[in-house]
């Protein structure tokens, strides 16, 4: 079983996720609401994927992403920003902070998985619905 850290501190958001992802049945989920936590989590975790909202209290998303990706033990998790922050160049300096990849909110869940397959390798796509 895969395991995903989500990052993210509006409860609401974070508990969709969660939701969203634990339908899946494939998926440890781990959560943490600011991005001190979320680096600690990940040292200790060593989760195989984190998705980062980049607007954190303590530690911002950007400076996460850049501590984690500093550790050595660590730089080989992909990051995914999750952020409302979707202006012009949003995404190049999410990628230049050490982000994997982007998406902005709302989040487009058929993306959002096709991600997760893409760097898990595991099948994420989801099931199509019976029709």
């Amino acid at each position: 079983m895969k395991r995903i850290l989500i990052v993210e501190d509006v409860e609401l958001n974070r508990d969709l996720l969660v939701q969203l992802l634990e339908e899946e049945e494939k998926y440890d989920i781990l959560t943490a609401a600011d991005g001190a936590a979320g680096v600690e989590l990940a040292e200790r975790e060593r989760p195989d994927l984190i998705l980062m909202d980049l607007s954190l209290p303590i530690i911002d998303g950007w400076e996460a992403t850049r501590l984690i990706k500093a550790n050595a033990t660590l730089q080989h998790i992909p990051i995914i920003a999750l952020t409302a922050h979707a202006m012009m160049g949003d995404e190049e300096k999410a990628r230049k902070s050490g982000c994997d990849d982007y998406l902005s909110k709302p989040i487009d869940e058929d993306l959002l998985f096709q991600k997760l397959n893409h760097f898990l390798g595991d099948g994420s796509e989801r099931a199509s619905e019976p029709e």
